[in-house]
C-alpha cells in the first residue's frame, strides 16, 4: 500500500494546551473525507475495497508481462483507484487520531483501520512485486510508448527497490506484521506523549505546552518548564528507552535483510537523493557549526546578559523583543499578502485553506504538538494542523505549513494519487520557501532598525533550528543506529550521545545541566520516520540558493517555480533544479545556501547589542 507521510515542522516551540482562543480559531471539518468513525460512505468503501482488491489479484497476479503497454496502463489506473480509496481511510483515521490521540475510542478506531486497511492491501502486494520483475528491456520499450509513459517516473521510482525486494511470501509477512511492529510502538509512543502531564509550579501541562515555555520571556518561567519537562522524561525513560530500542532493532533486521548498505539508504532511496549527496550537505554543515551555530549563541548570551546559556535559553526572546501577539485574522493577511505579491496563484490555492474548514488552530489537551500538512487524496484536499499561540514565530509556522498545502494541492491536481506524492527532500520546498516569502516582506515592511533587528534574529534562529538542529539529530540517529547494531542501549547511553551532538553543534555558549541528557525523548521523527530530519536542512539550503535566483532577477522565475511544485514526485532533485541552473550534486550548492545564513549573522553582528528591555534574563 502507498504510505502518504504527513510533512511537519522541525523540532521547536509549538504545542496544545487549553482552549483559551477557540471561537477565534480555525477547526477542520473531515467531513470531506467522511462524516464520522460510522460513517456509511467509510463502511461502503472498506467492503468495496476488500472486493476490488481481491478481484484486482485474481484478474492480474501472474499476468502483467504478457500485458501490452495499454493493457498495463490500464491496469495502473485500477491500481491507483484502489489505492486513492484506501489512503482516503487512513487519511481520515491519522487526521482523527491527530486531532485527539487521548481519546480511547479513536485510538481504537485508528488502529481498526490500520488493520483493516493492511488487510485488504494484502491482495495489492503482488501488483508492486511483480512489477519490479518484470524484464528491463521488455519494460523500456512498452514505456516509449504514450499510454504507459505517463507512468514512466512513477515505475523509475519503483524499481530503485528492486535489488533490496524479498520473497513473496517474506515481503507479505511484514506488509501483514507492520501494524503489530513498527506501527504500533509508533503508537504506544504517541499516547503515551499525549497522555503525560507537566508539573510546573501549581500547574499540569501537556508536553507540548511545557516546551512552548520554553520561548516565554520570563527566565524564571524557562527554567521551571525546563525542570517539570526534565522530571517527567526522566520517569518515563525506560519506556522511551525501549521504543527506540525496539524501533532501531527492528529497522536494523529489515535493513540486513533488504541488503541496504547504511541504516539511512532507504530513507535516501525513498527521497531518491543518492546517499553522497546527502553526505555532502550533512558534511558542509557540520563543518559550518562553528561560523553558524557557535558564533549566533555567544552574541545572543551576551545580547541576554548571561555568561553562559543553558538550554532553556535556546530559544529565549531577545531584549527588547515585545513579541507582540498577532490575530489569526491579520496572520493570514500577512502571509497570503506575501504568497500574492509573489505570484497569484499561490494566494488564490492559499485562500481556500481559509475559506474552507481545512485548518486546525486551536489549542486543546490531547490534540498533536507541532504543526503539519497532510495531502490527504486528490480527490479530497490536504488539511493542516498547528497550535497558534499568536506569535510571530506562529506565523511563521502558518506560512511554512500553507506552503506544504498549496504544493499537495498543486501537485493532487497534475499528477494524481501515485505520482503526486514528492520525496521529503522536496516537500521541504514550498513550505520553507513560503517561510522566507512572508519572512522577506514582514522584514521590509518594518522601519524600525531595533525591530528588523529583532527579526532578524528570530529568522537566524529559526533557520538554526532547520539546518544546524535538524542535521544534529540525523547525526544522534546514525550513531544510535549503529551503536545498536551492538547490543541494547540503555537509557543513559541514549543520553550521552544526545549531549554529544548537542554540544558539538550548539557550542561553547552553553553549560548544558545533566537533565538535559533526557531530551532526545520527545522528539516523534525519531520513531515515525527515522532519518526524515536531514530533509529540513537538505530543504532551507535549497530554498536558499532557490531565493537567490529569485532575488537575482532569475527569467520567468515564478512560472518555473509552479511547474517545480506542480511536478510532485514525477521529476528528481537535478531534474527540477535544472531549469534554474542549480546541482545538489555540487558541494559549493550547499556552501552557498549556508552562505545566506551566514550572512544574516554577520548583519547582527554588525547591528550591535539589542536595548535591553528588563526581561530578567
Amino acid at each position: 500500500m502507498v504510505r502518504r507521510e504527513m510533512v511537519c515542522m522541525p523540532d521547536g516551540p509549538a504545542s496544545g494546551g487549553a482552549p483559551v482562543q477557540g471561537p477565534l480559531l480555525p477547526a477542520w471539518d473531515l467531513a470531506d473525507l467522511y462524516d464520522g468513525v460510522d460513517s456509511p460512505a467509510l463502511l461502503r468503501d472498506l467492503e468495496e475495497s476488500k472486493s476490488r482488491a481481491a478481484a484486482f489479484r485474481a484478474a492480474h497476479a501472474g499476468k502483467l508481462d504478457g500485458l501490452s503497454a495499454v493493457a498495463l496502463a490500464g491496469v495502473l489506473q485500477q491500481y491507483e483507484a484502489i489505492e486513492e480509496v484506501l489512503g482516503r481511510i487512513m487519511s481520515y483515521a491519522q487526521l482523527l487520531f491527530s486531532s485527539d490521540s487521548s481519546d480511547a475510542k479513536i485510538s481504537r478506531f485508528y488502529q481498526s483501520m490500520s488493520e483493516k486497511v493492511t488487510e485488504i492491501s494484502t491482495d495489492l502486494l503482488f501488483f508492486t512485486l511483480e512489477l519490479n520483475c518484470l524484464d528491463e528491456q521488455a519494460l523500456t520499450a512498452k514505456m516509449a510508448e504514450p499510454a504507459l509513459g505517463a507512468w514512466k517516473s512513477w515505475l523509475d521510482d519503483l524499481r530503485i527497490f528492486k535489488p533490496h525486494q524479498l520473497s513473496d511470501d517474506i515481503e507479505q509477512l511484514l506488509h501483514e506484521k507492520e501494524v503489530t511492529g513498527a506501527s504500533a510502538w509508533s503508537r504506544l509512543f504517541d499516547e503515551t506523549m499525549a497522555g503525560l502531564r507537566v508539573s510546573v509550579a501549581d500547574e499540569s501541562l501537556t508536553v507540548s505546552d511545557a516546551l512552548n515555555r520554553l520561548s516565554d520571556r520570563d527566565r524564571e518561567t524557562r527554567k521551571a518548564a525546563a525542570g517539570g519537562i526534565s522530571e517527567t522524561f526522566a520517569e518515563n525513560i525506560r519506556l522511551f528507552s525501549l521504543i527506540t530500542n525496539t524501533l532501531a532493532k527492528d529497522k536494523e533486521t529489515i535493513d540486513r535483510w533488504r541488503h541496504y548498505p547504511t541504516p539511512a539508504s532507504y530513507r535516501n532511496r525513498s527521497n531518491m537523493v543518492e546517499d553522497e549527496v546527502v553526505d555532502a550537505l550533512v558534511s558542509a554543515v557540520t563543518a559550518n557549526y562553528g561560523p553558524l551555530s557557535h558564533r549566533y549563541y555567544s552574541l545572543k548570551a551576551d545580547w541576554l546578559g548571561l555568561p553562559k546559556l543553558q538550554h532553556w535559553d535556546r530559544n529565549a526572546p531577545l531584549p527588547a523583543d515585545s513579541d507582540q501577539k498577532i490575530t489569526w485574522a491579520d496572520a493570514q493577511s500577512r502571509v497570503l499578502s506575501a504568497y500574492g505579491a509573489f505570484s497569484p496563484v499561490l494566494a488564490e490555492v492559499g485562500q481556500r485553506f481559509f475559506d474552507r474548514p481545512w485548518i486546525d488552530a486551536g489549542l486543546r489537551p490531547g490534540k498533536s504538538g507541532g504543526a503539519f500538512a497532510h495531502p490527504t487524496v486528490p480527490s479530497a484536499h490536504p488539511y493542516i494542523l498547528m497550535n497558534y499561540h499568536g506569535r510571530t514565530r506562529d506565523v511563521m509556522t502558518l506560512a511554512h505549513e500553507l506552503g506544504h498545502g498549496v504544493h499537495q494541492v498543486l501537485a493532487g491536481e497534475a499528477q494524481g494519487y501515485l505520482r503526486s506524492g514528492t520525496p521529503l527532500t522536496l516537500a521541504e520546498t514550498a513550505s520553507v520557501f513560503g517561510e522566507m516569502l512572508t519572512f522577506r516582506a514582514i522584514l521590509d515592511a518594518e522601519t524600525d532598525p531595533a525591530r528588523r533587528r529583532i527579526m532578524l534574529a528570530s529568522k537566524v534562529e529559526d533557520m538554526l533550528n532547520t539546518v544546524v538542529r535538524q542535521i544534529a539529530f540525523y547525526q544522534f540517529e546514525t550513531k544510535v543506529h549503529a551503536e545498536r547494531r551492538g547490543g541494547e542501549l540503555l537509557p543513559e547511553r541514549l543520553g550521552e550521545i544526545w549531549m554529544d551532538v548537542q554540544t558539538a553543534s550548539l557550542g561553547p555558549a552553553f553549560e548544558f545541566t545533566p537533565d538535559y541528557a533526557a531530551y532526545w525523548a520527545y522528539i516523534p521523527h525519531f520513531i515515525h520516520s527515522p532519518f526524515y530530519v536531514y530533509a529540513y536542512a537538505f530543504g532551507d539550503c535549497l530554498v536558499n540558493a532557490l531565493y537567490a535566483e529569485f532575488a537575482a532577477g532569475h527569467p520567468r522565475f515564478q512560472e518555473k517555480y509552479l511547474d517545480m511544485l506542480r511536478a510532485g514526485g514525477t521529476k528528481r532533485h537535478k531534474e527540477l533544479l535544472a531549469p534554474f541552473g542549480l546541482n545538489a550534486a555540487d558541494p559549493a550548492f550547499w556552501t552557498r545556501g549556508l552562505d545566506v545564513l551566514a550572512g544574516f549573522i554577520d548583519e547582527l553582528e554588525a547591528a550591535g547589542t539589542p536595548a535591553a528591555s528588563g526581561q530578567g534574563a
